[in-house]
């Protein structure tokens, strides 16, 4: 297909709305700082892709693609063609130029990701397709698309072959140990990874409002008329802000097994970035080139992942966050703050210190930046 008639056929079925195009944007434009520099690390690897690309005797992919050409309905201008010209569009306004194979699924709960090592495969369910309306699609395609731009998929499939093998060698004694240390390692990427693909989805689809209504459906169901944007995210700021240090380990523990942000922080996440001054210039097209992403410096790199978390420190209500932050900056009375967040307490006889620590871990507007929520 020409450049014409891929622009051309990108822009069948397009809503009347003008949207911005970005021609060779590179993804470093939208991934979160931790997100982009493991992959930049990763991509300057000698011979890393040649390795990954060597396992896919051993992965299940040839598999995947049968299974899902046989058991599936490949996407195409006969079927699902709205979901076809989404896909288009957004290769479009991402400038990928090779328009991934999308396939429907039947499943009933809603879900969508991004596979292959070779060549990317978006799935996306049933369960999904007759959750959102058109606009809070695009933003899925939209989030899928961006998945491809990153590479994502090759690190996916990845996650997705040990996390099988982990549980199919659980009986070992210690033999799912190593396994499951790279499995977690892989998890908080791929949570990170979630961040950057929703703000790809905001770029393709343009549409903020969109994107939020389709994670409110994602975690309440097809009940828009029962739910309020402003108090989901009311509900971010509560999680990140509430409770006490054993409510943030509970926090930790209860992320630790997913591959996915919890929804509302995810939400979130992506309504402060649509905010930012980062997003701002994206959108009037001073972005970074695909074309420079070689010289790209893996340090530089680092360096705004090591500040992104440094901020969240400094930022987060979360009472472990505001602690570490306290011991960071000489923070007095450790022992008292210890046992004054871990009870919930602080009006006891310290004083000062007593009733600092209390109003430390009172609950207030705040967005969570760690470890997602999906």
């Amino acid at each position: 297909m020409t450049e014409d008639s891929h622009e051309a056929a990108a822009h069948e079925n397009v809503p009347s709305r003008q949207r911005k195009r970005f021609p060779g944007i590179s993804s470093r434009a939208y991934e979160h700082p931790a997100d982009r520099s493991a992959l930049v690390a990763l991509r300057k690897l000698t011979g890393f892709d040649t390795v990954f690309k060597a396992m896919s005797a051993l992965l299940p992919e040839r598999s995947l693609r049968l299974l899902f050409l046989s058991d599936s309905v490949r996407v195409s201008d006969a079927q699902f063609a709205h979901l076809h010209a989404m896909l288009r569009d957004a290769c479009y306004i991402l400038d990928l130029e090779k328009v991934p194979v999308m396939y429907v699924a039947q499943d009933p709960k809603p879900n969508a990701m991004c596979i292959g090592l070779d060549e990317p495969i978006i799935v996306v369910t049933t369960g999904l397709v007759e959750l959102l309306d058109e606009e809070e699609m695009r933003a899925v395609v939209g989030h899928e698309v961006g998945h491809a731009l990153s590479g994502h998929s090759v690190y996916r499939t990845i996650l997705l072959f040990l996390t099988n093998l982990a549980l199919k060698v659980a009986w070992i004694p210690l033999g799912n140990v190593a396994i499951m240390a790279i499995v977690t390692a892989l998890r908080e990427w791929f949570r990170k990874s979630e961040l950057s693909a929703d703000r790809a989805g905001l770029l393709a689809g343009q549409d903020l409002q969109a994107s939020m209504r389709g994670l409110m459906k994602i975690a309440g169901g097809n009940h828009l008329h029962e739910m309020n944007v402003d108090a989901f995210l009311e509900q971010a700021a509560e999680y990140e802000a509430g409770g006490d240090l054993r409510d943030s380990v509970l926090k930790i523990l209860n992320v630790l097994p997913r591959t996915h942000p919890f929804t509302t922080v995810r939400a979130a996440e992506l309504k402060k970035w649509a905010e930012s001054r980062d997003f701002q210039r994206v959108m009037d097209g001073h972005y970074p080139r695909r074309e420079d992403d070689k010289d790209t410096s893996v340090t530089d790199s680092f360096r705004d992942s090591a500040a992104h978390y440094a901020d969240t420190v400094r930022s987060s209500k979360d009472p472990l966050m505001k602690l570490v932050g306290d011991i960071a900056g000489g923070a007095g009375d450790l022992g008292g703050k210890l046992r004054d967040k871990f009870t919930g307490g602080g009006g006891s006889g310290n004083g000062g210190n007593g009733s600092r620590a209390s109003d430390e871990g009172t609950g207030g507007e705040g967005r969570d930046q760690g470890p997602g929520k999906s």
